[in-house]
């Protein structure tokens, strides 16, 4: 009998407590694929657990790299006996790491082959800057509906490559391709994130030699060779901007544990602006909590230093509880407000436009829907049907959004909020949110949908 796991969780109170940030997902399966441009041994700190890098792992295990878990939070890479350029996706997992191993695989076997990617549906997320790079390096690409084909004659060879967008993904793959090309690589309009600054230490610390100039221009001079190094994770900024959010949205006090304020750039005054406060209690330690009644903002999400898109949908939930009329603009992916239908069965009161509600963006006529009005306060009541959870960052905005909502909500797809959060029941144990991961047989899902659909027919009767 099929099962389905889900999350039982009761709101309506305020939350409390302590909960400590993993590694950052989006430096911690990048660090993996750096550590790949070397044959030497490199050992990763404060890793996360996560499926997202066991993903990763195996991706990397498939190619011969040796991947081994020291500790719990502690990873080791051997990439000494990497044997294919052929990458391989595990059965039913995915992710956007393997058009990374673009680079490694160039430099290592003169030739790659890529197969179509996944990842959370959040807009087009194209690969064409990838692409393009490689071949602005020197390869020659080839691109088909199974995927990406490149190799190179000799060697990669070091050049000015413009990005259009500062896109991190694209960003990186210039890093590595140009750390091992020959010559001098100038990246121009580069992404200029937390994680990024993070991938040139530890690329430094590998014996890379790279200039981070003014104005989102990188420098490589490439060098013959890597070797390993010892790398810490950094915290994760997007989880801490989550419990964040869930603790002003809520009237709660959550200590956040195991990151740096300085990696959560403008998010700490758009928070005080809204009404959120905030205390250092030590150099990786915040406490969270609603200084003042909340009110409504105007949020535009943006490259970095910009509102991270992925501080988005969290913060979306804690501003249906300010008075007033709050408005977001998404300017990073095109269609990343599927989760506001879900939102306004809850109670909140969303409405969508293909206006920019803001700055004009390269969204602007293209019809879509990436601006969202918000008018609060609204309060969030659970309702008799599960909620599908539709991708990684809404599955936390939905957990909030159930913390504060009267009543017990189901929240299915648990998988997808897993890959880059745990097992959130396991790692909230010091927090007073009454969440439960239970696992139930498709008859029981299907009971919550026959009782919704009795509820309607009384109604309609009535």
């Amino acid at each position: 009998m099929a099962k389905t796991v889900a999350y039982k969780i009761t709101g309506g109170k305020p939350i409390t407590g302590e909960v400590t940030c993993l590694g950052a997902k989006n430096f911690a399966t990048k660090a993996m694929v750096a550590a790949c441009l070397t044959d030497g041994i490199t050992r990763l700190t404060n890793a996360p657990a996560i499926d997202d890098v066991e993903i990763t792992a195996e991706l990397l295990r498939r190619i011969g790299v040796k991947v081994t878990w020291l500790s719990d939070t502690e990873l080791e890479i051997d990439p000494s006996n990497m044997d294919t350029s052929k990458v391989v996706i595990p059965d039913s997992r995915n992710n956007r790491i393997p058009i990374l191993l673009l680079p490694i695989l160039l430099h290592r076997f003169s030739k790659a082959n890529i197969p179509i990617l996944g990842g959370c549906k959040i807009g087009a997320r194209k690969v064409d800057f990838h692409t393009t790079a490689a071949e602005k390096f020197g390869a020659k690409v080839i691109c088909d509906e199974y995927g990406y084909k490149a190799n190179i004659e000799d060697k990669l060879r070091g050049t000015h490559f413009n990005l259009d967008y500062p896109s991190v993904g694209a960003t990186e793959t210039c890093l590595f391709l140009s750390v091992l090309a020959e010559g001098t690589s100038v990246i121009t309009n580069a992404a200029v994130e937390p994680e990024i600054i993070e991938l040139i230490t530890m690329l430094r610390s590998m014996g890379a030699i790279i200039f981070f100039q003014p104005n989102r221009e990188i420098r490589i001079e490439g060098v013959e060779k890597l070797h390993g190094t010892v790398m810490q994770i950094l915290g994760d900024r997007i989880e801490a901007a989550s419990w964040a959010s869930l603790a002003c949205a809520t009237d709660g006090n959550i200590t956040v544990h195991g990151i740096k304020a300085n990696t959560l750039g403008n998010y700490l005054s758009y928070y005080q602006q809204v009404g959120g406060g905030y205390e250092f209690l030590g150099p990786d330690s915040i406490r969270f909590f609603k200084a003042t009644e909340l009110k409504p903002a105007m949020i535009e999400t943006d490259v970095y230093p910009g509102f991270s898109t992925d501080w988005q949908q969290p913060f979306a939930i804690l501003l249906t509880q300010a008075d007033g009329m709050s408005a977001v603009h998404e300017t990073v992916y095109e269609s990343r407000f599927g989760y506001m239908e879900t939102l306004n069965k809850l109670g909140a009161k969303t409405q969508l436009t293909t206006q920019c509600l803001g700055k004009k963006c390269r969204f602007a006529d293209h019809n879509y829907k990436h601006s969202a009005l918000i008018m609060g306060k609204t309060p969030l009541t659970a309702i008799d049907e599960p909620i599908q959870i539709p991708d990684l960052r809404a599955g936390l905005a939905y957990v909030i959004a159930a913390a504060i909502a009267e009543g017990t909500t189901l929240l299915t797809g648990v998988e997808l909020l897993e890959r880059g959060y745990g097992d959130i029941c396991t790692r909230l144990k010091d927090l007073s949110l009454e969440v439960e991961r239970v696992t139930l047989a498709e008859k029981e899902v299907q009971g919550w949908f026959s009782k919704v659909i009795r509820l309607k027919n009384r109604k309609l009767a009535s």
